[in-house]
């Protein structure tokens, strides 16, 4: 299991600098749409640039022209590039076919999929590299959590990784980690912690452990 770190309250000096605090403990560093739409891919080359050991997703969720999207992220040093898991199969394709020219990996999101099942089988026969469950901010407000559909695609999914965003904090580790996802992507779980690399070492070391509740 890898460690993702989502920064998207950000600009690029105050994630360079939160990213320094913890950069020994994680594995991949997501710079999330909000960075990216107030940024620009710049975001994801001057990050690339200062910290070349780590993966850069870019979270640009992409929905058409998809091959040029990945494209664009991955010439900017994006090591993972997303797309919606409700774009249309052939913009899945084209973005499949990029990432695979550019050496990259594809991440499909699916926030906002609502039959998570059928449509994660389908998107692991397209060559997705990872299907990653999704709460988005709007329905975490409202009570909600991913880890039902994680549970829901781990059998379902035989070729793509999975993934696991929305919410998760070191209180609720080990019920994500019981699933044993491929990735786990920590927001605000972090960020929004005083001691930012304590937390992150901590979450780090249960997942490495792979502590169940």
């Amino acid at each position: 299991m890898k460690l993702q770190l989502a920064l998207d309250l950000v600009n690029i000096p105050q994630a360079i600098e939160l990213i320094k605090e913890v950069e020994e403990h994680i594995d991949i560093v997501e710079l999330g749409t909000p960075v990216i739409n107030k940024e620009g891919l710049k975001a994801v080359e001057e990050i690339k640039t200062t910290f070349p050991n780590l993966e850069v997703l870019a979270d640009v969720k992409i929905m058409d022209a998809a091959g040029h999207e990945v494209t664009q992220a991955s010439t900017a040093g994006a090591d993972i590039v997303t797309i919606l898991g409700q774009a249309e199969d052939a913009s899945i394709k084209g973005a499949v076919e990029a990432a695979k020219q550019q050496g990259k990996q594809l991440l499909v999101d699916m926030i906002a999929v609502k039959d998570v099942k059928t449509r994660a089988a389908e998107l692991d026969k397209l060559g997705a590299d990872y299907i990653c469950v999704h709460t988005g901010y709007d329905l975490q407000a409202e009570g909600k959590d991913s880890f039902e559909d994680l549970r829901a695609i781990k059998d379902i999914v035989k070729n793509a990784k999975t993934a696991i965003a929305g919410g998760i904090k070191l209180e609720t580790l080990p019920e994500v980690i019981q699933a044993q996802p491929d990735l786990i992507i920590v927001g605000g779980g972090i960020t929004s912690k005083d001691d930012k690399k304590s937390e992150a070492a901590q979450i780090q070391k249960l997942i490495k452990e792979g502590v169940t509740a």
